[in-house]
Order: C-alpha cells, then structure tokens, then sequence
C-alpha cells in the first residue's frame, strides 16, 4: 500500500491528519473545496488515518429518539461556507427530505440522521482517509537541525506504512472518564458502550439498572432503559437534587460564536476560568429542559399509581461496586450523612463524560520541541497550533484540547467548520515552498502526490 517518491522517500503530504472523526472531515471537506478552487500547483495534499473500520461517531449514544443539541446549520460546513454541496440541506435534498424537515420545523436533527449525515459527508472525501489505520507512531525528518517534516507510521494488522507530512492535524477526539477505582467490565458500562452492549440483555429479564452522572447522557440512558425493560428499576444516582437543565438562550449561545474565541483567547487566565464558571452549563452536566419534565412527568406518575420503576438517589455518588453471581453490587452513599445503600444491579451505566487525551501522546520526541505552560497544558497559538522550539517547523494542530486557550468550543461541532477553516488559512500563510531547495510534487487529484 505504501506509495514512496524518488530514493525510496516516504510519499509526502503537506497536511497528514491522525483521526477521521468529525473535525477531520470537517478538514477533509475545507481542503477538497480548497483544492477545486485552486490549480494542482496550489493544491493541498492530505491523507489521514483512522483506526476505526469506517466512519463512526458515539455510536453507542446513537438512541433513536436523541436530539442533538446543537443546530442543524452548525455542521461540518455551513458557517465557513454556506453555499457548499456538504451542508446538511444538501444531505436532506440527497434524501428526498428536504421538505419534511422544513415542515418539521425542528432546528435540532434526530442523532441518528446528523451521524447518517456524517457518513454521508464522509463518504465524499473518503478517498483522502485509510480506514483502519492506527497512528503508532511519528518521528521527525531532522536536516540540519531543523525538521521540515514528520513522519508518520501507520499499523493495519500485520502492515505498516510510513508518510511524510508537513503539516499534522490531531483531531483523536475524547476518552470515556470512569470515577476513580472503577472500570468497565461486562456489567460495568460507560455509557458510550450502552448500544452495543445492551441487546446482549434481551431475553434475560434484567430487574435494575444503575445509571450514573448528571448530564444529558446519564438522562437519556434513564429514560431509555426504563423505556425499554419495562420489568426493570431504573436508578439514577447523581450529587445533585435534580438534572440542572441546559442554558440554550439566545444571549448565553453566544459563548459559541466564532467571534467568542478571539475574545476568550486574549482574555486573562482570571477571565478565562470566570467565563468558564458562568457558561459552563451551556455544555456541562446540564440536561434539556422537555427531557427532565418528561422524567419527572412519568416519576409522579409512578408514585401516584403505585408502581415506582424510576428512583433518583440524589446528593449521593458511587463509591465502589463488585461483581458477583451474575450481578454487580453498587454501593452508594449519601453526601449528606454518609450513610451507604447497597443495591444489586444487572447493570451500572457510568454516564460520566469523558477526558480529553494527551494530544503530545503520539508525538514521540516530537513532543519535547512543544511547549507547555506553567499548568502542564499545551500552550497554543490562535491558528490551533502547538507552540514548538523554532528548530520544529512542520505545523502541529489540534482539533480538540485547547478548551484552556480557546474556550468550551474546543471539542464541539458549534465550531467545527469556522475552526478547520482558520486552520487550512494558516497552513497556507506558512507558504507551500519547497524546503531547502526541494522540487515539490505534482498533486494528482486531491490527497495523493506523484
């Protein structure tokens, strides 16, 4: 698979993104749009890995009646270019539903038909992606003290492959974070594993279900196994008295705005964790109003008719759980009093979000050319590129991880279409030359060189 240039060199691309996620598509669709625009000399060339088979976002959060909570015009493209044949309209119109969503009148998507939409767009540009592929590891191409690139090695079973980039856009996305002492096991789920695990339920005749966190997952996971087991407890542990609902209002929206990142870039750090204190339950630990009404609509009507299936165990937190005999036993004390209950469950759902990875993770020795700040965060400039010695000039982005620098948008779609544009801006104000007196290749249709 392996394509190599001249004297047996790497195929080289002036971009290589680790991660095929929604950003990277994001990136992928920036770069095509780009490169139609553009003579082959101007062209961008790009390749990126994933280690999935194929595309997949949350699939295990894909429930059939979740909503998005984000608009259907912030997809992968709309805001950068609204006119693009990879909005999410365009999607309707592919599939002859342009007109019933308008006449739904909803701006939030089900789930299930924004990922149709992912996959659909990702399927447009999918000759830039290897499938498949895990990111193993990245080496710097060292000349004369400088490195002008990296090389990037790729794993798919028993092959490897090795490319050159002068570019790396890290979009490897977020980690399921489990409370402390506690991991996943058979009857230990993180609620991103929930729709793959739970048909291995069907016929068994589960009794409880345990479900952990206090966001808009941990509800969604409630309502739905207590919509689906209809013999089964349903028992929602969380520290609060109740779900906090979501602030979507109008003004608070604006910590979404791509203006918001300029402005929370330059903020002082004093600033910057005050703006994160006032707008965080736009995003964290906060669940929609219409989901928490319709809980505690069917929770009141249990009690009023005898026949309490949903039990909220509030101002209480999971301290420990074991397994035994087919069950696992969770115990949950009080933050009140300390006082402990111990239930037995068929199954503990931990609905408790998710940790973003060590972006420097995969860098290798390239990593001790980036700079971190007094905390031990990456520093980054505006453009999402990783502040690097000056010896480092091939660029390094992250698509993720940059909440510290550039606010709650970081990891989320509100953003994603104004961010990889910046980006592929930046690529292309840092020059396309060839280093030191190198020829460059002639691109060959988008994403390849010869």
């Amino acid at each position: 698979m392996s394509q190599v240039l001249p004297g047996d060199a790497p195929l080289i691309h002036d971009l290589i993104g680790i991660g095929f996620g929604p950003s990277n598509v994001a990136m992928a669709i920036a770069l095509s749009e780009h490169n139609a625009s553009v003579g082959r000399q101007e062209a961008v060339t790009a390749h990126f890995f994933e280690s999935q088979p194929n595309f997949g976002w949350h699939r295990g959060m894909l429930i059939d009646d979740a909503t998005m909570q984000v608009s259907f015009l912030k997809d992968l493209v709309t805001l950068r270019n609204p006119s693009s044949e990879y909005t999410f309209l365009r999607y309707l119109q592919s599939k002859g539903r342009l007109i019933d969503f308008v006449n739904h009148k909803n701006l939030f998507p089900l789930r299930v038909e924004f990922h149709d939409y992912f996959e659909w767009a990702a399927a447009k540009v999918d000759d830039m992606v290897s499938y498949g592929h895990e990111v193993i590891a990245v080496a710097p191409v060292i000349r004369d003290g400088v490195v002008e690139y990296v090389d990037v090695t790729a794993r798919s079973g028993t092959e490897t492959v090795v490319h050159r980039a002068r570019n790396l856009v890290i979009g490897t996305g977020l980690r399921p974070l489990l409370p402390e002492g506690i991991e996943r096991t058979e009857r230990v789920w993180h609620n991103s594993d929930l729709l793959a695990k739970v048909d291995s339920l069907e016929g068994a005749d589960p009794t409880r279900f345990i479900v952990v966190g206090a966001g808009q997952s941990a509800a969604e996971n409630v309502a739905y196994l207590h919509r689906r087991f209809p013999g089964a407890e349903i028992c929602a542990v969380f520290s609060r008295y109740g779900y906090s609902p979501a602030d979507d209002s109008s003004f608070a929206n604006r910590i979404f705005d791509p203006e918001a990142v300029d402005e929370y870039f330059t903020a002082p750090d004093d600033i910057k964790r005050r703006l994160m204190d006032y707008h965080g339950n736009t995003n964290y630990s906060v669940v929609d109003i219409d989901l928490i009404d319709d809980l505690y609509r069917q929770a009141y009507q249990e009690k009023v008719l005898g026949t309490e299936r949903l039990r909220f165990l509030n101002i209480s937190r999971l301290t420990a759980v074991e397994e035994a005999e087919g069950q696992v036993r969770a115990t949950i004390t009080s933050l009140v009093n300390g006082e402990e209950e111990v239930l037995d469950a068929d199954v503990v759902v931990l609905a408790t979000g998710y940790s973003q990875a060590d972006p420097l993770g995969l860098l290798g020795e390239v990593a001790d050319s980036c700079h971190r700040d007094g905390q031990g965060r990456v520093r980054v400039e505006r453009d999402y590129r990783i502040t690097t010695d000056p010896e480092l000039r091939c660029g390094i982005y992250l698509q993720g991880g940059t909440e510290h620098t550039h606010g709650i948008t970081s990891s989320l779609l509100s953003n994603t279409a104004i961010r990889v544009g910046e980006i592929l801006d930046s690529i292309l104000d840092r020059g396309q030359e060839p280093a030191r007196g190198e020829s460059r290749p002639v691109a060959d249709g988008i994403g390849s060189v010869r």
